[in-house]
């Protein structure tokens, strides 16, 4: 059976040195990549929060009801959250997902195609996108009130801008 040519290439930008830059603020961010199998179409022309996670990842825990509560106040103003989960067990995956039941889509990034792409320093890492996908501020790990009141400036700041 041969491989699918989506699979042969994720292998082929996880080998390669220089698809594996860090995606730092300003950059655009790869919504639109075959290495991920697509597009990331739920943040697409949105402002956007895209969040890199594992089910082992207590900081990631404590995340999810701070996400849930800005979904909440700003996906009817033009948020989009995405959760991308870095598990190499589907089954570790769905029971946190079955959990936290978050009200926003999760994926599981498997074979680390996308977090490998991105270059995520750490669980959690969150990135937050501007309309046009580039990444406009980023968070490494999540620090309680502290992240959360930063989330909430940062996007309230691009939800105002045209």
């Amino acid at each position: 059976m041969k491989p699918h040519p989506l699979l042969l290439l994720s292998a082929v930008l996880a080998l390669t040195p220089s698809s594996r830059a860090e995606v730092k603020v300003g950059d655009p961010f790869p919504v639109r990549n075959p290495a991920i199998g697509g597009a990331l179409a739920p943040v697409q022309g949105k402002v956007a929060v895209v969040d890199f996670w594992a089910s082992w990842c207590a900081p990631c825990r404590a995340s999810f009801p701070a996400y849930g509560k800005l979904n909440v106040a700003y996906a009817p103003k033009g948020l989009a959250i995405l959760a991308v989960s870095v598990d190499d067990s589907p089954e570790e995956y769905d029971r946190f997902v079955k959990k936290f039941s978050p009200p926003f889509p999760v994926t599981l990034d498997k074979g680390h195609a996308l977090v490998g792409l991105v270059s995520v320093p750490t669980m959690p890492t969150c990135y937050v996108l501007d309309r046009h996908g580039r990444v406009r501020f980023m968070h490494a790990g999540y620090h309680g009130s502290e992240t959360d009141e930063s989330l909430r400036r940062e996007i309230e700041q691009l939800i105002s801008e045209n």
